[in-house]
């Protein structure tokens, strides 16, 4: 998948910055991936540990504010001169540990309500940090990971229909007494851009006619226009299954959907598995971060989803993203050294 996405990038312009910088963010993921594989992963068992790493988490976006570098209106990466960290990409893998720990010492009484409130409160903190940044598309991924993670996690199905009730009668009214006719034109036009397609939906429209045009084989290497003559912008990054999907055709996306579901199966062995219920329900949080923005991403790229700014896991440019997504998979793997012994013999 990562090569998928490097053989894009190289296509376009000649020399590719983006290709050189992606190539060696990929050797370091490489290489933190297979130090990860070495490392006995239960001390993120420990409330301290967690702890700690919510409360780094939570001051790295929280200095964002005073020290992040503006980039097309977003305050959310760290400028170190040779490169950027976006510390939006550790702080949802740090909430997919939260949760799991959460919710795998309360597995007995997970039913109760009140846990679905607390639980709440950790990835709500992440998502309004995230929101003001504004990052939207990671916003809507802390909120996916919650939901996802509630969903598997045995709380009551009742109680947490009952939460979303009320949120949903909150915005009917809010809708109805207190926004102003401009401002529901503006949500109207981010859930459904392409009622807009000469303003703010011009880059998902343009999208759509990129991923159609590739049809059933592809244009070819190199040879996108839509990509090559920059109708499509953000190739690299929100944009690159369009700008994949036009060289490569359906057949292509097939084959590129095909690695994903690979991946995930391989994450959900894991989860099953796990040596404790936090294992477990790390394995499942790790698969909804990479379903999450994959969805999303793909939703928005063919004018099915609002713009949001989400990258394509594996396949994107950007070296945060990259590296704590084979990190990831480095701590499963990690993982997998001490799963249950009545599952290891079934796995032989």
């Amino acid at each position: 998948m990562s090569a998928a996405g490097l053989v894009t990038m190289n296509s376009f312009i000649e020399p590719n910055t983006f290709f050189d910088q992606q190539i060696i963010w990929l050797f370091i993921a490489l290489a933190v991936f297979l130090g990860a594989t070495l490392v006995d992963w239960r001390f993120l068992r420990n409330t301290w540990v967690v702890v700690t790493l919510f409360a780094v988490s939570v001051l790295s976006l929280l200095l964002l504010f005073l020290f992040g570098s503006i980039t097309m209106g977003a305050q959310s990466r760290f400028d170190l001169g040779l490169f950027f960290i976006q510390p939006s990409d550790p702080a949802k893998l740090v909430l997919i540990i939260i949760l799991a720990k959460y919710f795998a010492r309360r597995h007995v009484e997970i039913a109760h309500i009140r846990h679905i409130f607390v639980s709440g409160a950790y990835a709500f903190l992440f998502f309004i940090l995230l929101f003001v940044q504004p990052d939207f598309g990671g916003a809507i991924v802390v909120f996916l990971l919650w939901l996802g993670m509630v969903l598997v996690s045995g709380i009551s199905k009742k109680h947490l229909a009952l939460v979303f009730l009320a949120g949903s009668l909150t915005f009917m009214l809010l809708w109805n007494f207190a926004f102003q006719d401009y401002q529901k034109a503006r949500i109207i036009t981010f859930l459904n851009p392409l009622t807009d397609i000469h303003g703010a939906g011009y880059n998902s429209y343009q999208s759509t006619i990129t991923v159609g045009s590739g049809q059933l084989l592809g244009k070819g290497i190199g040879f996108g226009t839509q990509s090559r003559l920059r109708f499509l912008p953000e190739y690299e990054t929100d944009f690159i299954f369009g700008a994949f999907s036009e060289e490569w055709g359906f057949i292509g996306v097939l084959f590129l959907l095909a690695c994903f579901a690979l991946v995930l199966w391989r994450i959900m062995r894991v989860a099953f598995l796990g040596a404790t219920n936090f294992e477990t329900l790390f394995a499942v949080g790790i698969a909804l971060s990479i379903v999450a923005p994959a969805t999303i991403h793909i939703g928005m790229n063919i004018g099915l989803l609002p713009v949001t700014g989400t990258v394509l896991p594996f396949v994107s440019y950007g070296g945060s993203h990259l590296v704590i997504e084979f990190l990831s998979l480095g701590i499963l793997s990690g993982m997998q050294r001490y799963q249950r012994e009545v599952h290891r013999e079934l796995s032989v």
